[in-house]
């Protein structure tokens, strides 16, 4: 995953982090954005990379389908997760069922890009969410959602390392 990759979870990141102080801290207003912060930094880095001369990492055709199919079952995931836990009238459950199904999603696109780190940020999803269901209320909301937003900004910092020593050794061979 490139420097493209890595603003989309850094965005989730900074949701993830958004979620937590709304939901778990019951914290309004601006206090909201400030992960989105995290999320401006990471996405100028992105664009500095970005605009890199370069073609950088570039998804082959059988990850971009494992990408697009495993995204469409995160976004159905994240759909029976949420009414799930809702209807079972347990929101306490909402970040854990959230992170699981992001963790989840990551597992089959490292399969097809044969990519240990999404194995890694999967399982690290995956390892908070059980956490959260297991702490339990108040503090396993508080847990899974930093976690899980600290698990996606690192990602993201990594994917654009990666994407900038590709297109700088790209652009030394030439």
């Amino acid at each position: 995953m490139g420097a493209w990759g890595a603003l989309i979870m850094s965005f989730f990141g900074a949701v993830f982090a958004s979620l937590t102080l709304y939901w778990q801290w019951h914290l309004i207003g601006v206090a909201l954005a400030l992960p989105f912060i995290g999320f401006i930094l990471i996405g100028l880095a992105s664009a500095y990379v970005i605009r890199s001369p370069g073609a950088g990492i570039k998804p082959s055709p059988k990850e971009e389908r494992a990408i697009m199919w495993s995204t469409i079952g995160e976004g159905v995931g994240l759909f029976l997760a949420s009414n799930i836990v809702i209807n079972l009238h347990r929101p306490d459950l909402l970040l854990p069922s959230m992170a699981l199904v992001v963790g989840l999603h990551f597992l089959p696109i490292a399969f097809a890009a044969g990519f240990r780190p999404f194995y890694v940020l999967g399982a690290a999803l995956i390892i908070a969410s059980i956490a959260g269901f297991v702490v339990g209320a108040p503090t396993g909301g508080d847990v899974v959602g930093f976690t899980a937003a600290g698990a996606l900004w690192i990602a993201s910092a990594l994917a654009i390392r990666r994407d900038r020593l590709a297109r700088r050794e790209e652009t030394a061979i030439v």
